[in-house]
C-alpha cells in the first residue's frame, strides 16, 4: 500500500512574518477587544488570534482565499488541537469554515470551548442572565444593603479591608496604600483613625484595638521598636481581615466612602450564620501542589478561607439557580459565575490610589500565581450602577464576555493597522460558531462542527490520516 501523496502548502514555503507582527504587536495586550468570543472563562496564556489566523490561512489551496482578510477557505478541512487550553486554533479554523477536534485533559477549556462555539441566541441568553440576577437579588439583597450618612438604603458597592499586623508595640492595620482615591480625595487618616471624603469627615472606624496603628505597605517595621509587622500567631487568613470602608452610591452625594457601621456588622454576621448552614469545610480542602503552597503556607488550608460569608453565599445560590436551566444556558451562566469569582474573592486588592483606575479591582491572580493584597475587596458581584462600568461585577461581565462577545461572533471582523492606529474590517460570511458532533464520523461532511473530548488526546477516537 503506497502512502498518502504529501499536498504542498503554502505555510511550508512561506509566512507573512512582518504582518503577523505588526497585528500580534496591537492585539498582545487587548486580546478581549480583538477576539471577544474567546473570553468567556480566565485562562492563561491565549495565543494571538490574529497569529494563528494566518497560520491557518497557510493552509488554504485556493488562492484568491489565502488574503488575511479573505473569509472562508478551509471549508472541507478538519484541524485538530490536542492541547485547547484557550481555544484559539478551534475559534479561527471554525471562522475560516473548517471542522475542528479539541482535547485537553483541563475541563475548563472543554467546556468554555463548548459554550462559546454553541450558537445559542443572545435573546435566550439575556433572558436567562435576567431569571438569574433577579433571583440571586431577591436571595441576596438584604446582606449586600448599606445606608448612606444621608439615610439612603441602597446595594453596597464594595468593602474595603485592611489586615492585622502586629509588633512589640501592639496591634496594627496594613492597607495597600492610606490614599483610597487619587490626589486625596479620599484618605484614611491614621490620627484620628477614620475617613475623610474630600474635606468632608466621614466618621471614625468602630471596634478597633486600643493602640491600633493604621499603616500602609512601606511601613514594613515598626519606628519605636524595630521590630518587623507580623501577622498575629495562628490567626487564620479570614480572621486577618478587618472591614473599615463601604463604599456605595448615595443619591445625593454620589460615590460615598465611609467607615463600616453597627448595621453593616450586624449584616457581615447574619450572611455568616447563613453560610453555615450551607458546604461543608471537608469539601473544600486544598490538597497539595505547586501552586496550592503559596496558599497553605499563609495557613490557608480551605478554599472556603478565600471567600467572604455573603461571596460565598452568591456561590451557593448561583449554583442552586442555574439548576432551572437548560445544558446549553445553564454552560454559559455557570462559566460567567465561574469567572466572575477572579473579581469576587478575598484575594482581590483595590486600585484606588491609580489615578488611571480609581476604583479599580484588582483580580486574583498576579503572573499565574495568588496575589496577598494588604487592602482586600470585597465585591457586591450583583452592582448594577446606571450609566458607568463596574469592575468585576457580574452586569459587567455578561456585557463583555457574553452580550458583546455573541454580537461580534455572528458578524467578525478583524482590526487592521491604519496610521498610529487601527480600523475594523467586517467579514462577511464568517461565523465565529458551529454545530457540536458526537462522532468523527460527522466531522466528514458540512462545515464548521466541532468534536470536542475532555481527556488525554492519546485517547481521541479518530481514524487514520483524518486530520488535515
Amino acid at each position: 500500500m503506497s502512502a498518502p501523496q504529501r499536498l504542498d502548502l503554502p505555510i511550508d514555503a512561506d509566512f507573512p512574518v512582518e504582518l503577523a507582527n505588526e497585528l500580534a504587536r496591537r492585539e498582545v495586550f487587548n486580546k478581549h477587544h480583538y477576539r471577544p468570543n474567546s473570553y468567556l472563562h480566565k485562562w492563561w496564556a491565549r495565543r494571538c488570534g490574529t497569529t494563528f489566523r494566518l497560520i491557518l490561512k497557510g493552509l488554504v489551496e485556493d488562492e484568491a482565499l489565502r488574503d488575511f482578510l479573505a473569509p472562508a477557505g478551509l471549508q472541507g478541512k478538519i484541524i485538530l488541537d490536542p492541547m485547547l487550553g484557550g481555544g484559539t486554533t478551534l475559534h479561527e479554523a471554525i471562522r475560516l469554515g473548517a471542522n475542528v477536534v479539541g482535547a485537553d485533559i483541563d475541563p475548563i477549556p472543554v467546556l468554555q470551548a463548548r459554550a462559546t462555539l454553541t450558537q445559542v441566541p443572545l435573546a435566550q441568553l439575556e433572558a436567562a442572565y435576567q431569571q438569574l440576577t433577579d433571583g440571586l437579588w431577591r436571595s441576596l439583597g438584604a446582606y449586600f444593603a448599606v445606608e448612606t450618612l444621608a439615610g439612603y438604603m441602597v446595594p453596597l458597592r464594595f468593602m474595603l479591608y485592611g489586615v492585622r499586623r502586629a509588633c512589640a508595640c501592639g496591634p496594627a492595620i496594613q492597607l495597600d496604600s492610606l490614599d483610597l482615591r487619587p490626589h486625596d480625595e479620599v484618605r484614611v487618616d491614621p490620627e484620628r483613625l477614620g475617613v475623610w471624603q474630600g474635606d468632608r469627615w466621614q466618621g471614625a472606624f468602630i471596634d478597633l484595638p486600643a493602640g491600633v496603628r493604621l499603616i500602609d505597605k512601606r511601613s514594613r517595621h515598626c519606628a519605636s521598636c524595630g521590630e518587623k509587622f507580623q501577622v498575629p500567631p495562628n490567626l487564620p487568613y479570614r480572621e486577618q481581615l478587618v472591614p473599615l470602608v463601604t463604599v456605595a452610591v448615595c443619591p445625593e452625594a454620589g460615590v460615598e466612602y465611609r467607615p463600616v457601621s453597627p448595621d453593616d456588622q450586624m449584616r457581615l454576621a447574619a450572611a455568616q450564620l447563613a453560610v453555615s448552614r450551607t458546604w461543608q469545610d471537608a469539601a473544600f480542602v486544598i490538597p497539595p501542589g505547586p501552586k496550592s503552597r503559596d496558599l497553605h503556607y499563609r495557613g490557608i488550608d480551605n478554599y472556603r478561607d478565600l471567600f467572604s460569608p455573603r461571596q460565598q453565599l452568591y456561590l451557593w445560590e448561583s449554583r442552586r439557580l442555574l439548576a432551572e436551566f437548560p445544558p446549553e444556558i445553564r454552560l454559559n451562566l455557570g462559566l460567567l459565575i465561574s469567572t466572575s469569582l477572579e473579581f469576587n474573592s478575598l484575594l482581590c486588592g483595590y486600585k484606588g490610589g491609580n489615578a488611571q483606575r480609581p476604583g479599580a479591582i484588582r483580580h486574583v491572580f498576579a503572573h499565574h500565581a495568588y496575589g496577598f493584597p494588604y487592602t482586600v475587596v470585597e465585591n457586591n458581584p450583583l452592582f448594577e450602577p446606571a450609566g458607568r462600568k463596574a469592575s468585576g461585577t457580574l452586569g459587567q461581565l455578561f456585557h463583555d464576555r457574553i452580550r458583546r462577545a455573541r454580537q461580534w461572533a455572528a458578524a467578525p471582523a478583524e482590526r487592521v493597522p491604519a496610521g498610529r492606529g487601527s480600523q475594523q474590517v467586517p467579514l462577511p460570511g464568517e461565523k465565529d460558531g458551529g454545530m457540536a458532533v458526537l462522532t468523527a464520523a460527522e466531522l466528514a461532511q458540512g462545515q464548521r462542527r466541532f468534536l470536542l473530548h475532555h481527556g488525554s488526546a492519546v485517547d481521541l477516537p479518530l481514524p487514520a490520516d483524518s486530520i488535515d
